[in-house]
């Protein structure tokens, strides 16, 4: 049998996609496997992310402008680097997509992903700057990934500045207070409306910290649905 090769993944972290894992799909738990829909004929998963800054410059320079421009670029990048390296292959990208797949799961098998006060993932590198872009079903065997072995950063933080910087308080009480952070988000001139000011205080990763305008983009959209939500809730 030959050795399975190495995964190509230069093109794809010069494009702005520069977290990548691989997967065998008979190794993945089943709960995880079965968030991916059907798998018959598939052998391994790729998982995309992003950290830093530079897929967002990569989307500006692409002209992507639609209203989910990340989404869109990724898509097209993904489908350029598969046409590429697996022609004749089978594949299916899973997300984005319209079925909810298990993202963090995934993350957390990779070794990428740790929960922090303010529910986002974060690691000891990126810090909570990073992202998931793609899961890809492949009918192929590239060499599979190791997870990377990095702890948990919140566990050794004494000062915790990501709590006092809450102006919500939605982290006092050591769990998260979904209601009290969007209640304060939806306030006219809420500091948080287009950012969040937990996430922006903690040191972990800072030099990767996303610029002004990705983070409203991100901000944007959840803002939207916050909206949304209360309006229907108003309705009734």
């Amino acid at each position: 049998m030959s050795e399975r090769p190495a995964f190509p993944g230069q093109a794809l972290a010069a494009a702005g996609l520069n977290r990548q894992f691989v997967f065998d799909l008979a190794g993945l738990p089943e709960a995880v496997r079965a968030s991916l829909g059907d798998t018959a004929g598939f052998q391994q998963l790729i998982l995309l992310a992003h950290g830093g800054r530079r897929l967002w410059e990569c989307v500006q320079a692409s002209g992507c402008a639609g209203e989910h421009p990340i989404d869109d670029y990724t898509v097209r990048t993904v489908e350029a680097w598969l046409a590429e390296h697996l022609p004749g292959r089978d594949w299916r990208i899973v997300y984005p997509g319209e079925q909810p797949v298990g993202l963090q799961a995934l993350g957390q098998l990779a070794g990428w992903h740790h929960a922090s006060p303010f529910m986002i993932g974060i690691d000891a590198e990126w810090g909570s700057w990073y992202a998931y872009r793609a899961a890809v079903l492949i009918d192929f065997q590239f060499q599979p990934f190791f997870p990377v072995d990095r702890s948990n950063p919140c566990r050794s933080c004494v000062v915790r500045p990501c709590i006092a910087a809450c102006p919500a308080g939605a982290l006092d009480d050591g769990q998260f207070n979904l209601e009290a952070c969007s209640r304060h988000r939806l306030q006219a001139g809420s500091g948080c409306a287009l950012s969040c000011l937990a996430r922006n205080a903690c040191p972990v990763g800072s030099e990767h910290r996303y610029d002004t305008a990705q983070i409203a983009h991100s901000y944007g959209h959840s803002l939207a649905m916050l909206q949304r939500y209360r309006d229907q809730a108003d309705a009734f």
